[in-house]
């Protein structure tokens, strides 16, 4: 199925959530809120892969993780999208230069809890999109001292904005990012699959 292409227009605050979201949950739902709430953001686009390249298994059909995240968060200024398969893109790097090509003029901003933060690292081109985009990280107060302390937040410790700064994340030029605590259940997507919760083909 072609994916429609979401709307946007040059000046919007765009945060950008990607991951498989196999099942999408209420922490997805919780933390796309929070960030609409710290980061000063016009809307969050939940960015559901066709699959993730460091996984040996695939996720359930993509169309079945769509119909499940549109079910879970209706929401005005959150828009469920499967746009990587109409870009053809795997990694986020990827994605994020075919976005910046499709919309001029939006200021995407990249969201990811903390234990991405803690390897971001290892992900492909890594320090590009940290140059070019703003970082919004949402974590839980037990998750604090790995992400702060991880390689790629001892680089760029000078351009972290402070919590209470939060807002200004979404109209600051990269490399800029901002760790925020965001209370959450121990829900996981992995957990839900461990006990049947989610059926995993059509």
């Amino acid at each position: 199925m072609v994916q429609r292409r979401p709307y946007a227009r040059a000046g919007q605050r765009i945060g950008l959530l990607g991951g498989s979201f196999d099942p999408p949950h209420e922490g997805h739902a919780h933390i796309t809120r929070e960030a609409l709430k710290r980061f000063g953001l016009d809307s969050v686009w939940w960015l559901v892969s066709p699959g993730n390249p460091l996984k040996t298994h695939g996720p359930a059909p993509l169309e079945t993780r769509l119909a499940a995240s549109r079910a879970l968060v209706q929401h005005p200024r959150v828009c469920i999208t499967g746009i990587e398969a109409r870009t053809n893109t795997r990694y986020t790097a990827q994605t994020l230069r075919a976005l910046q090509k499709m919309y001029p003029g939006v200021t995407f901003v990249w969201l990811m809890g903390a234990d991405n933060l803690v390897q971001f690292d290892k992900w492909q081109e890594w320090r590009w999109i940290m140059e070019n985009f703003p970082i919004g990280v949402l974590a839980r107060p037990g998750e604090r001292l790995g992400a702060r302390n991880s390689r790629a937040a001892r680089i760029y410790r000078g351009y972290r904005l402070r919590g209470r700064e939060s807002r200004l994340l979404g109209s600051s030029k990269a490399p800029t990012w901002c760790f925020v605590n965001v209370p959450m259940t121990g829900i996981s997507s992995s957990l839900i699959r461990q006990r049947g919760g989610w059926r995993q083909s059509d």
